[in-house]
């Protein structure tokens, strides 16, 4: 049995605000009439290449960080804190927030931020400039900041080139599956002292 101490965030809070991303993203591209980029893949198309995506940035990116000379911040402590919240929650909770998260979020980074940029700038401005603001919101260190700046990268190139949004939704929904389940169940990797 795992410790469950760690979060002070309740489990209802934590899917509201997950959620309510979700819902914020809707709202600016329904009051702003953004266009949204859908259905360049079928659902099942989406889900494969989704998963596919995930695994590949998932594994890219831990590598990648592995590499010192690139990222001069030791993610452990992040990786701690990151722990401390995952380990307070049970699975069906953490899937669900995944999922709150990839969908929430890419409506409001891709489909919403994106998508506005991308009626007044060119298509790759567009995808550099949402991505360093979804960096900035996960900042908690220069180099966590990188990291999900390279992740809205890849998903904003994949939203861009695919025209799915379904595509990214699940590509970052899995994503963050694999990285909570790996650092759940793989701690030692990231630093992490149970």
């Amino acid at each position: 049995m795992r410790d469950r101490r760690g979060s002070s965030i309740s489990t209802p809070a934590a899917l509201l605000f997950q959620g309510g991303i979700g819902v914020v993203g809707l709202l600016a591209i329904w009051l702003l009439d953004i266009p949204v980029l859908s259905g360049g893949l079928g659902l099942t198309e989406a889900m494969l290449f989704g998963v596919v995506g995930a695994l590949a940035t998932y594994v890219s990116l831990l590598l990648l960080t592995r590499n010192s000379w690139l990222f001069p911040d030791d993610l452990s402590s992040q990786m701690q804190a990151l722990y401390n919240f995952a380990v307070s929650f049970r699975w069906p909770v953490l899937v669900t927030l995944s999922i709150l998260a990839g969908v929430g979020e890419e409506l409001l980074f891709r489909g919403g931020i994106q998508g506005w940029l991308l009626q007044y700038t060119g298509p790759w401005t567009a995808v550099l400039a949402a991505s360093v603001l979804f960096g900035l919101v996960h900042y908690v260190s220069f180099t966590y900041f990188l990291v999900a700046t390279g992740l809205g990268l890849v998903l904003g190139t994949a939203y861009q080139l695919s025209g799915s949004l379904e595509l990214v939704m699940v590509w970052h929904a899995v994503y963050d599956m694999m990285a909570l389940y790996c650092l759940l169940r793989y701690p030692h990797w990231f630093g992490v002292k149970t």
